[in-house]
């Protein structure tokens, strides 16, 4: 079960490949080791005063930010909506009252070490503490990665106990921090359970890192016999550029299905044509909308809260300026409830 032999769909390879991206100089391990790792150096990287914001020199949750995506930070912008989401600040200290550790009831849907079962037809592992990219509103910042054990040899046992799981979700951390070969010893034991249709994965990593999406992982999409969904997270037009389009094309033409949840955030993207664009820059990179969240109140993220009523002010403006399969749903995750509560569709 534990092997590396990835044969599921051998025979069934397309006879040609999709065009490529462009082989970077570093490979994704190599841009890793190069990321940005603390808020000065994010400041002189982005030729900005560490006076220019309130930003934390000591942050308890980390920074991080791979080059290639601070890239896309205007320079001199101490207000640019890529920078705002990862510069750790002061404000992260406050206590808001309803701002807490596990903002989505993680833990409360634990069948297992790093084992979610919220919802009937689905499951969702936790595969890794690492992500490429630490956004300052993420609502596992102080999820308990080190008391979830890998949680894979549990979860043939579950799947054979729940036979209404259609869909396997991996999630983080970021799911394609891992080796590609590990990947593929997870898909080896999706493969024997027979009433797994779906593997979704929720990352970033395409768009904040896209020397991620090498040829070996295009060619384990190609072989892999279930449906592939990959549901991205970007926030902000800015985000997607030439190389990104690049990178999204291959992953269409190597079966994977794409979508993109965002979460609004004050300062960042609440405003109706920011939401726009991003909806219209996917759309031409071959993304669809999926969910705009509101945000998850997880301790530390306070200061990007958008109300509910402008949020849904917001959402009836994109009605009007976009068709309606661009516009996001606006949905927010509430402990205990069977599905994602949507807002307005």
């Amino acid at each position: 079960m534990e092997s590396a032999d990835f044969t599921l769909n051998d025979g069934a390879l397309p006879m040609s490949r999709p065009e490529m991206p462009p082989a970077p100089a570093l490979n994704w391990q190599q841009e890793m080791q190069q990321a940005l790792r603390n808020g000065r150096e994010l400041l002189e990287f982005c030729h900005l005063s560490p006076t220019a914001l309130d930003f934390d020199p000591d942050p308890d949750f980390p920074c991080r930010v791979p080059r290639p995506w601070a890239a896309r930070i205007r320079k001199g912008d101490p207000r640019d909506p890529l920078l705002l989401q990862v510069l750790p600040r002061i404000c992260e200290q406050e206590t808001v009252p309803g701002f807490g550790t596990d903002p989505t009831g993680d833990l409360r849907a634990l069948a297992g070490p790093g084992l979610l079962h919220k919802y009937r037809s689905r499951c969702l592992l936790v595969t890794t503490a690492a992500c490429a990219v630490h956004c300052r509103y993420c609502f596992r910042r102080h999820f308990p990665y080190g008391e979830q054990a890998t949680p894979w040899p549990d979860l043939g046992t579950h799947l054979a106990a729940h036979p209404e799981i259609r869909e396997v979700i991996l999630s983080g951390g970021d799911p394609l921090m891992l080796p590609t070969a590990r990947l593929q010893r997870l898909a080896v034991m999706l493969g024997q359970q027979p009433q797994v249709r779906t593997l979704r994965i929720h990352t970033r990593m395409p768009v904040v890192l896209p020397a991620r999406v090498d040829a070996e992982l295009l060619d384990f999409f190609r072989r892999l016999p279930l449906q592939v969904v990959m549901v991205l997270h970007v926030n902000h037009a800015q985000e997607l550029d030439q190389t990104t389009a690049t990178t999204l094309a291959a992953l269409r033409e190597a079966g994977v299905h794409l979508l993109n949840q965002a979460v609004l955030l004050r300062a960042v993207n609440d405003r109706t044509d920011s939401q726009q664009a991003l909806a219209e820059t996917l759309f031409s990179q071959g993304v669809l909308p999926y969910y705009l969240h509101l945000l998850d109140p997880v301790a530390g993220a306070a200061h990007f809260t958008v109300d509910t009523a402008s949020a849904l002010a917001l959402h009836a403006e994109l009605r009007r300026a976009l068709p309606g399969y661009l516009v996001p749903r606006l949905a927010q995750e509430k402990p205990g409830e069977a599905a994602k509560r949507v807002l307005a569709g």
